[in-house]
C-alpha cells in the first residue's frame, strides 16, 4: 500500500491505511494457506510534504522487483498514479487506487489529455481500478450542486496537479454543456505567501461562484480565504483533495457557510448497513474517520476477495495474472460503498458523490449527489 504519510495529506494517507488494516483484519491477515502481508510505504517527502514523484517511482519499482507482490493499493494522488501504472504495468502487477480519480487515468472521453490513458498501459492491457468513480462523475455532480445553488457564472482556479488539472478540464466541459458559464480557469502559485492579486481579477470578473480544484498542500487554505475575502457574496466549492481535516481546521465561521467540498467519500448515513458499521468500527479503533478512510478500505477489500475468488480460498496458486482478471471481472459487487461493478477500463460504476461543508472547524456531511 502506497499512500502520502508526510505534509497535511497525512491525515487522509493514515486513514486509508488505517481502512487497509481493518480489511486485512476481516480475513485475519490469511487466505487458505496464504498468508497476506500489507506493505505500506510512505510516497510522500519531507522536502516536499505530499506524494513526490521520485519518492512514488521509487516505491513502484520495489512493488515490482518483489516476487512476492500479488497487488498494489495506490495511490490517492492521480498525479502518483501517473507514475506508478506504467512501472507495475509492465510486471502485470494489479493495482487498486483507493482516490485517484482524473479521467485520463482509465479513459480518453472528455477531459482526457492527448495519449491519455494509453501511455499509461505500455502491454496493452490494463491493470489499474479505482474504487471512487472519476472526475467525469465529480464534475457532473458539481455542476449540479452548483446549478441547485444559483450558480451562473463560475471562476475556476487549480493548482497544477494533475487532480487539479484534470478537475478543472472536466469541469469546465460539463459545464458548457449544462449552460453553467465558465468565466475562466486559472492556475495559482502553490504555497504562496499571498494570492490578493489572483483575488483581485476574480472579483473584476463578476462572477457568483468560484471552484476550487487543489490538495490540501498547495496553498489552497490561504488561497480560500483570500479569494473568499475579494467575492463576499459569492458561493465557494472545492474538489475532493481539500475533503481533509486539515483543510477544515483553518477555515473561520463567516467563510464556512458559503463553502461546499465535493468527495467521492459519502458520510456514514449514506452508505449501507455495512458501511455504516465500518465507518462505526473505525471511530472506535481510531477515532473520527477521514473520509477517504472507507475507500482504502473498499480498494483493500476490492484485491483480497480478487486474491480468494482466484485461488479458491487460498487452495491454488495466488498469481498476479489470475487476480487481475479477477478485479476486471467484478461484477454486481456488493460492498460498503454500496454494490458496484468494474468496467473494462477499470472504473467503479458508483455515480455519487459526497457534499461536505464545514462546521466548527470540522468537515461535516451533508447529502450525497448523482453526477
Amino acid at each position: 500500500m502506497r499512500v502520502p504519510l508526510d505534509g497535511p495529506s497525512a491525515v487522509s494517507g493514515e486513514a486509508v491505511a488505517n481502512g487497509a488494516r481493518l480489511a486485512l483484519d476481516r480475513v485475519h491477515g490469511q487466505i487458505g494457506r496464504f498468508r497476506i502481508v500489507l506493505k505500506e510505504v510512505d510516497d510522500a517527502s519531507p522536502s516536499r510534504a505530499q506524494w513526490d514523484p521520485a519518492q512514488t517511482s521509487n516505491d513502484a519499482r520495489a512493488a515490482v522487483t518483489d516476487p512476492t507482490t500479488v497487488g498494489y493499493i495506490g495511490d490517492l494522488d492521480s498525479g502518483a498514479s501517473a507514475i506508478s501504472i506504467p512501472l507495475l504495468n509492465r510486471f502485470g502487477i494489479p493495482q487498486v487506487s483507493p482516490a485517484s480519480t482524473a479521467v485520463g487515468l482509465t479513459s480518453n472521453g472528455p477531459g482526457a489529455a492527448p495519449g491519455e490513458p494509453y501511455k499509461y498501459y505500455p502491454t496493452g492491457i490494463r491493470t489499474f481500478a479505482r474504487a471512487a468513480p472519476s472526475d467525469t462523475v465529480q464534475a457532473a455532480a458539481q455542476v449540479r450542486l452548483q446549478r441547485s445553488l444559483g450558480c451562473t457564472r463560475t471562476f475556476v482556479v487549480e493548482d497544477g496537479e494533475v487532480d487539479g488539472e484534470n478537475m478543472a478540464t472536466s469541469f469546465d466541459l460539463a459545464a458548457r454543456a449544462a449552460g453553467l458559464e465558465v468565466i475562466a480557469t486559472q492556475t495559482f502559485a502553490q504555497r504562496a505567501t499571498d494570492y490578493r492579486a489572483l483575488a483581485s481579477t476574480l472579483a473584476s470578473t463578476g462572477a457568483n461562484c468560484v471552484l476550487i480544484a487543489a490538495i490540501a498542500n498547495s496553498g489552497a487554505q490561504l488561497l480560500t480565504k483570500q479569494l473568499a475575502a475579494a467575492v463576499p457574496s459569492a458561493r465557494i466549492f472545492a474538489t475532493a483533495g481539500l475533503a481533509e481535516s486539515t483543510f477544515a481546521q483553518g477555515i473561520p465561521r463567516t467563510l464556512a457557510s458559503r463553502l461546499l467540498i465535493t468527495s467521492p467519500a459519502l458520510g456514514a448515513s449514506a452508505y449501507p448497513a455495512p458501511g455504516r458499521e465500518l465507518e462505526a468500527m473505525y471511530a472506535r479503533r481510531y477515532g473520527t474517520p477521514e473520509p477517504d478512510a472507507i475507500l482504502g478500505y473498499e480498494a483493500t477489500n476490492l484485491t483480497l476477495s480478487a486474491i480468494a475468488r482466484v485461488t479458491d480460498q487460498g487452495r491454488r496458486q495466488a498469481k498476479r495474472s489470475n487476480v487481475l482478471k479477477a478485479i476486471f471481472a467484478t461484477r454486481g459487487h456488493q460492498s460498503v460503498l454500496g454494490t458496484y461493478s468494474i468496467t473494462p477500463e477499470g472504473d467503479s460504476t458508483l455515480k455519487a458523490y459526497g457534499v461536505w461543508g464545514v462546521r466548527n472547524g470540522r468537515l461535516a456531511f451533508l447529502k450525497a449527489i448523482d453526477g
